[in-house]
């Protein structure tokens, strides 16, 4: 073992292994140098169970008594030759790494990998995802009871499933159960994740019912008390398990280890070591090589692929699925009787454009729209005809790297279902789009080019004179058709755009002719409707005193309505911003607008302090009591809708010139300019100001609502985090005295996939005597016996009173203790506030 830094060639692959004699298991004096031998020697068991599977890593830089987190990403030091998949999740799209080779394993100890899990499916070839080709189920031990127990139990779903053709193999996790899979092939070989998950859950509840004193189904830790739990949930498409073969970072190098039958009739049955399963693989080979039969069914290309194969054939040619994270499945899953979907991708390549797809036969028919869709019956489009492109592009919103076809950002502008009208291949399309965001509209697409010549693909897109609504629309044989009612409600409000982080060296590139620089308010984001009268009566509202004096004397009032931006309602939160409510025009009615509440210092800054004796309350009394020691104000900054039109694909000046249009702002309602000069002006001037930040926003973009967008631009003068509270220490006020009614320090994590969460640190400064009280009423009714996360410190951990994680905050910090922004716990952290507009899962690393 060396101390120096060794350069190794595996698999004709360069890798710098470093800190070799590092011990990550001190109970037995494993080194970092005997991992890494470890996985060399079992790469050609290991390997083929993990190969081709998005892999979720969990890493221990300071060995198992330290500090360990998961880590789904890909970051700047991967190696680029480390082979790669691109997943798109609810909130966030992330890079796998997969583990296919010895050189990517080898790279992955040397990252202090310790446990590599994956899910029960594979990608194919062209980065489809693949059906699951396994089922698994994970036997957990609840205190009282082993595996010998977990054994028993494991019997009886052996003989359950063998009557269903599939054959079990056991795995003595690592851990403290056993995991118990079971390949997927012949007339297995078409169920779908969910399929997979509900025959597992089937299972697990009848082994419950059949053996109630030993089995439980149910996920609450409460029931499993001297039971086995069985955890059939691993089977759900977004759900991982410890890869077989995988070391855990337990007290002692344990592994996932494959088991024979008779194994498990051992009364001292236990977990192995890294070393015991060494001699195991040498004398027996693979135990689970069976399980591998499930993937190798998924090889051959089933007819729906090999039907839409074709079509696809120009969008594969362009694209490298290892170099851009632009779908390749061609999803024939979709049930056949679904309605047709379309997408409108605004795509910021070397030019604006916009992608018009409609899915057709198996695929995406596409057109390539320069301006966009036409508004206006008078003014037709160019509409560019492009490849076909797989269904699963219906979904996709990333950033195709620079060099690659396309390169550029990708947003979806519109999506829905649409009802085909008329399809003349290479001739005409008529349809009528029905999007929640947009409204229903219909469509023509004529094609103007000759075939064979130059302009073989130049169409034009029409907007018909007879739309959804109208009172007799015109079909397409000339004749007229009973028009469907409009809807008298208003559309929902849609959700805030976000902005991206960016660092001052970034902003300083930015040029005024391109970007407006605004002031980034410390307050909480809101959406604001104001309504007209009848609107308000549709939806069951009474006018206050205040709307009535906010209209003006005798008008009828209007309504205001204020949305979080998780969706909370906090109208009744901030009564006094009804006011907005008279500084509008009846005739720009219905108006959606989007801004920020802040409460002012005296020195006239946002204090987020402030704000926060104003949050989460709802009761009239409380508010009343509240607003008599702090008021707030509303800050305007954009228009989304203005008599009921949505503008969201105007560009931002045209936005802010609407803006201040319909707006006549006058206190609590504010609609400030954007900071005048550079981007280094500017965020001098938000610093002189004593404001949060800047936000930088391209004045030819459109507004994505919902989604974050690197079209804003933001920084903070101070770092800030949002977490979730997953448990807190009361304050000690003499040793060994606490106080039980006042919180001293809070346990914060933040969310992972597959609903996990990641320990991040505590927080105990910057707390109020009023605020440490109010914290443990708050948190006294959410406690849970258990931590949310099992990698809490155990200097952390000690006398902590564990809670549902429910509860956001926010805290200053100043840095991570990782390599990278969000690796690791947070720095030197300080209370700033509780977040309650903001939704638990949806936090993000800033």
């Amino acid at each position: 073992m060396s101390r120096q830094p060794q350069r190794v060639s595996v698999e004709g692959r360069s890798l710098t292994l470093t800190n070799l004699d590092k011990v990550l298991y001190p109970a037995t004096g494993t080194t970092k140098g005997e991992v890494l031998q470890y996985l060399a020697r079992v790469a050609d068991v290991l390997v083929p169970h993990a190969a081709h599977r998005p892999a979720t890593r969990k890493r221990w830089p300071d060995g198992v008594e330290g500090q360990s987190f998961f880590q789904k990403n890909l970051d700047a030091s991967t190696p680029d030759w480390v082979p790669r998949r691109t997943i798109r999740h609810r909130h966030s799209v992330n890079d796998y790494v997969l583990v296919d080779d010895l050189a990517t394993l080898t790279w992955l100890g040397q990252t202090a990998t310790l446990e590599i899990h994956v899910p029960q499916w594979r990608f194919g070839r062209t980065g489809d995802p693949l059906p699951p080709d396994r089922l698994v189920l994970d036997l957990d031990p609840g205190p009282g009871v082993g595996l010998p127990e977990c054994a028993r139990v494991a019997r009886w779903a052996r003989d359950i499933l063998a009557g269903m053709g599939l054959e079990l193999l056991p795995v003595t996790s690592g851990s403290k159960g056993l995991h118990l899979y079971a390949p997927l092939t012949g007339p297995h070989g078409h169920l779908t994740s969910d399929d997979v998950s509900a025959v597992a859950k089937e299972l697990a509840q009848h082994l419950a019912t059949e053996h109630p004193d030993h089995v439980v189904a149910e996920m609450k830790r409460s029931l499993r008390a001297g039971k086995v739990f069985v955890d059939w949930s691993q089977n759900n498409g977004s759900k991982t398990t410890i890869t077989p073969y995988s070391l855990r970072g337990r007290e002692r190098p344990t592994v996932a280890a494959p088991r024979t039958w008779d194994e498990l009739d051992d009364p001292d049955l236990g977990q192995l070591t890294y070393p015991e399963v060494l001699e195991r693989v040498d004398r027996d080979g693979d135990l689970l090589a069976p399980l591998l039969a499930g993937h190798l069914d998924r090889l051959e290309p089933t007819p729906e692929h090999l039907a839409s194969f074709e079509r696809l054939e120009t969008y594969r040619a362009k694209r490298d699925p290892g170099r851009t994270p632009e779908p390749f499945d061609s999803d024939t899953d979709r049930p056949a009787d679904a309605p047709p979907r379309f997408v409108v991708q605004e795509h910021h390549a070397r030019r604006l454009h916009w992608d018009f797809r409609l899915e057709h036969e198996g695929v995406l028919v596409s057109w390539a729209l320069p301006k966009g869709e036409p508004t206006d019956p008078a003014q037709n489009h160019l509409a560019v005809q492009t490849e076909d492109h797989p269904l699963a592009y219906g979904d996709f919103e990333g950033t195709i790297p620079a060099g690659e076809y396309g390169a550029g950002e990708v947003t979806i502008w519109d999506a829905g279902t649409y009802d085909l009208e008329k399809w003349r291949e290479g001739a005409e399309v008529i349809v009528t789009l029905h999007s929640e965001r947009r409204g229903s509209r219909r469509l023509a697409l004529i094609r103007t080019g000759g075939r064979g010549g130059a302009d073989e693909k130049s169409w034009l897109i029409h907007r018909t004179k007879a739309q959804p609504g109208d009172a007799a629309p015109v079909t397409s044989d000339g004749g007229s058709a009973a028009a469907p009612p409009p809807s008298a409600a208003p559309l929902a409000a849609p959700r805030p755009m976000l902005a991206t982080s960016a660092s001052e060296a970034e902003l300083a590139r930015l040029t005024p002719d391109d970007w407006a620089f605004e002031a980034k308010w410390d307050g909480f984001r809101t959406i604001v409707e104001v309504l007209p009268p009848e609107a308000s009566a549709q939806h069951g509202d009474r006018a206050s005193a205040e709307d009535e004096a906010s209209a003006g004397h005798g008008a009828p009032p209007m309504r205001v309505r204020l949305t979080s931006r998780s969706g909370r309602d906090l109208t009744p939160t901030f009564p006094e911003l009804q006011a907005v409510g008279g500084m509008v025009r009846a005739e720009d009615l219905p108006l959606v607008l989007d801004g920020e509440v802040v409460a002012l210092d005296p020195d006239g800054r946002p204090s987020f302090r402030r704000l926060q004796q104003r949050a989460n309350l709802a009761k009239p009394r409380e508010v009343d009591r509240a607003r008599r020691r702090v008021g707030v104000d509303l800050v305007l900054f954009d228009a989304l809708r203005v008599a009921g039109v949505d503008i969201t694909d105007h560009p931002y000046d045209e936005r802010r010139a609407a803006l201040a249009r319909v707006v006549s702002p006058r206190s609590p309602v504010h609609v400030p300019t954007a900071l005048e000069g550079t981007a280094e002006e500017a965020l001098a001037e938000s610093r002189r100001l004593g404001l949060e930040g800047l936000v930088a926003k391209r004045r030819h973009a459109g507004y994505t609502a919902g989604h974050r967008s690197r079209e804003w631009l933001k920084i903070k003068h101070t770092p800030t985090q949002e977490a979730v509270v997953i448990g807190w220490r009361p304050l000690r006020v003499g040793t060994p005295t606490e106080d039980p009614r006042s919180v001293g320090g809070l346990l914060l994590a933040l969310p992972v996939e597959d609903d996990g969460w990641r320990y991040v640190g505590r927080v105990g400064t910057g707390f109020s005597d009023r605020v440490r009280r109010e914290l443990a009423d708050r948190l006294a009714g959410q406690e849970r016996p258990t931590a949310p996360v099992g990698d809490v410190p155990a200097i952390d951990a000690a006398g902590a009173r564990w809670v549902s994680p429910d509860v956001v905050v926010e805290v200053r910090h100043t840095g991570w203790t990782g390599d990278a922004p969000g690796e690791g716990s947070l720095r030197h952290a300080v209370w700033r506030g509780i977040r309650g507009d903001k939704d638990p899962r949806a936090v993000r690393v800033e």
